[in-house]
């Protein structure tokens, strides 16, 4: 007799129990369904769209990267004097001027690898100006181009490049134009020099 009862007052408080859930359940709807209810889930989401913002000013103003958003990080990488600067300019303009942007940025990676290797000076100036035996290292530094060379926006925008640190060139030493450098000059090239690759007009050498 007992087990009867024990089982209908179970019975029953699982239906008190289940009713208290819907009901609830209920109240929930018919409070998202008001209007009251959206405009406070939207100003909600949106001071949270407008918290995440703010932290991705605040990270980006600190100097963070932040890899989701592409926000990349440049550091120039040369710090040139004006002397330079200026000779590494009109020695671009003047061995490259008829190259595209790349074809630019090559010889300003060569013309900075010189700078950074042992084997040449220190200074671009001293590299664009260097004479080994009487003959010089860059032909427009005795020909009149370099001289008399007008710098393109272009050429600028490939020193920059290269300023910054972009170096396509394999680490590249020397470069040559073959089908205007005479036979003797290419014979050592050949002989000597290990060939990477040809870009335009010009061949790549370490």
């Amino acid at each position: 007799m007992y087990r009867k009862y024990i089982t209908g007052f179970l019975l029953a408080s699982m239906t008190v129990v289940s009713s208290w859930v819907c009901a609830r359940e209920l109240k929930i709807n018919r409070i998202a369904a008001k209007p009251a209810f959206q405009m406070e889930y939207l100003s909600e989401t949106m001071g949270e769209d407008r918290q995440s913002f703010v932290e991705m000013v605040a990270c980006v103003s600190s100097g963070q990267r932040i890899v989701d958003y592409e926000v990349l990080e440049r550091t120039i990488q040369y710090q040139l004097s004006d002397k330079d600067y200026e000779a590494l300019l009109r020695i671009v303009e003047a061995e490259a001027g008829g190259e595209d942007q790349n074809g630019k940025l090559l010889v300003a990676n060569v013309v900075l690898n010189r700078v950074n290797s042992s084997q040449f000076p220190d200074t671009v100036w001293d590299v664009v100006m260097q004479k080994e035996q009487g003959i010089a290292q860059f032909s427009p530094t005795v020909d009149g181009r370099y001289q008399s060379v007008s710098v393109s926006d272009d050429t600028i925008e490939a020193v920059e490049r290269a300023l910054y640190g972009e170096d396509i060139s394999q680490g590249a030493l020397y470069f040559c134009a073959r089908e205007k450098a005479d036979s003797e000059n290419l014979q050592w090239f050949d002989r000597k020099l290990t060939k990477l690759f040809a870009y335009g007009n010009h061949e790549f050498y370490l």
